[in-house]
């Protein structure tokens, strides 16, 4: 491109979609010839232990597929590897760019790495432009009579439900300037291997990747939404959206999906509002208070005095508690990669809560296997089932596994998918298994301690143990 054209660049983040895409929209309808880009960021993908991450072969398939959309329009996606730090303001210099644009990320890291994108740019006299775009409402637009942010849930969703308009849920029309995307040669795509990774399971597991996954996800929904509120919670069926992946990565729009709910009313439509509300409230809370990332959001809660014993958690981490709803949930997460919104809360409770184990430590597997993985969600449902945040389970009421086993999955079909150790154990044992005979034990094939793990506790001991921690925490 001549250097006398000026030229703006979009970066691409965690929003990996055309349509409905703010900075994308802003950098269009600027006038300029806009350059996309997305960086495969060394500064996260060198922290990922495990060189078979679903989420880094889901990014992928995602980036490919906006690449492969901008080349049908006559652009391309630029696709860099290496430190975006350096890359963007590199890139940006490179093609003589005037502007670049990209939406905002509320996490600490994002934040001291776009601060560090800035100077760079300001330095070369470069604008940076970003725009809301992965929630409804953002930090300072949703506060306290007094100016505050909240801290419990209702208020929040209440105000957050009064301020909704439909301003708030219209779309950008970035296809009116599609014009405007700056010609460019179709450009190298580098492949899992070049990256440092390694193929997952994802085609096994038949995962909708990209922006067409997410619509054929969102549409499949949208059939069923009526249903939501009351299947919600049942691992065995089919009630959730399963869109938390491309909420995650922006290969579908906040607006849309919040429009659907809000326009289509009834009580499975406004629950799943709610849960998108939930979303918006964890990015806030994030944003004002950064230290939850390490730090109980109660700061009493920093000092319990968890036993944090390893063969317990490492027993949690592969699913081998003896309870069989926790171990099913556990085995889900890591064949793949999703974790039923109900179990998430049944599992962290039971780590904690049963096994007097830091929230932390669960918080940061969650962290290595989730394929939606969102710091903002991770952390505040965490905290949630910990009673270490704001608004959180009052730490004297703590989930019993078998309980939550037996109304959730009554007829235990999500457990026997997960641990089919237990496929000839007679339903009625299904949610404790050791309460099962001996005499029972040896018709039925299946030994407890042999074929699948006894109770690593005993629930009632350690829900008392877990109570007096947290009224010696509480003064």
């Amino acid at each position: 491109m001549p250097e006398n054209i000026p030229v703006s660049v979009c970066w691409f983040r965690r929003d990996l979609r055309l349509h409905d895409h703010a900075a994308l929209y802003h950098a269009l309808k600027a006038g300029r010839p806009v350059h996309c880009v997305f960086v495969f960021d060394t500064g996260i993908l060198d922290a990922l232990a495990d060189k078979a991450d679903r989420r880094v072969e889901f990014i992928w398939h995602s980036v490919r597929e906006v690449k492969q959309a901008l080349e049908q329009l006559g652009s391309t996606l630029h696709v860099l590897h290496g430190s975006a730090r350096q890359l963007i303001p590199q890139l940006a210099a490179q093609l003589g760019a005037q502007a670049v644009y990209c939406n905002h990320d509320y996490e600490p890291d994002a934040i001291a790495r776009d601060a560090t994108v800035a100077e760079q740019l300001a330095a070369r006299n470069i604008d940076f432009h970003r725009s809301k775009d992965q929630v409804i409402f953002e930090r300072d637009e949703v506060l306290t009579g007094g100016g505050k942010p909240y801290a419990v849930f209702t208020p929040y969703k209440n105000a957050w439900l009064k301020k909704l308009d439909d301003f708030y849920l219209r779309a950008y029309p970035t296809e009116r300037y599609f014009d405007h995307l700056a010609s460019s040669p179709p450009g190298a795509l580098p492949d899992l291997a070049e990256l440092g990774f390694q193929p997952t399971n994802l085609r096994e597991l038949a995962m909708p990747c990209g922006m067409s996954g997410a619509a054929t996800l969102f549409a499949d929904f949208v059939a069923r939404i009526d249903r939501y509120q009351q299947a919600r919670d049942f691992p065995a069926l089919k009630g959730v959206s399963y869109l938390s992946p491309h909420l995650r990565f922006g290969t579908i729009p906040i607006r849309a999906l919040a429009r659907h709910a809000h326009y289509t009313g009834g009580p499975g439509a406004q629950t799943w509002l709610s849960e998108l509300i939930w979303r918006d409230f964890y990015q806030m809370l994030l944003y004002h208070h950064p230290h939850v990332v390490n730090h109980a959001y109660k700061p009493q809660f920093d000092g319990l005095a968890w036993g944090n014993n390893p063969d317990w958690f490492a027993a949690w981490c592969a699913g081998r508690t003896g309870y069989s709803l926790v171990d099913a949930g556990m085995r889900q997460l890591n064949q793949t990669g999703f974790m039923h919104n109900r179990l998430r809360m049944v599992t962290a409770s039971f780590l904690v809560k049963d096994l007097q184990i830091d929230w932390r430590w669960g918080e940061r597997y969650f962290a290595q296997k989730l394929l939606d993985f969102d710091l903002a969600s991770n952390n505040g449902g965490w905290q949630w089932a910990a009673s270490t945040g704001c608004d959180a389970q009052p730490w004297f009421r703590i989930f019993n596994p078998v309980t939550q086993s037996k109304r959730f999955d009554p007829q235990g079909k999500f457990i026997l998918r997960y641990v089919p150790e237990l496929d000839h154990c007679p339903d009625k044992f299904i949610h404790a298994p050791w309460l099962l005979p001996r005499s029972e034990q040896l018709r039925c094939g299946i030994e407890i301690g042999r074929d699948y793990p006894a109770p690593i506790v005993d629930h009632a001991v350690a829900r008392a143990k877990t109570l007096e921690m947290f009224k010696r925490a509480s003064g």
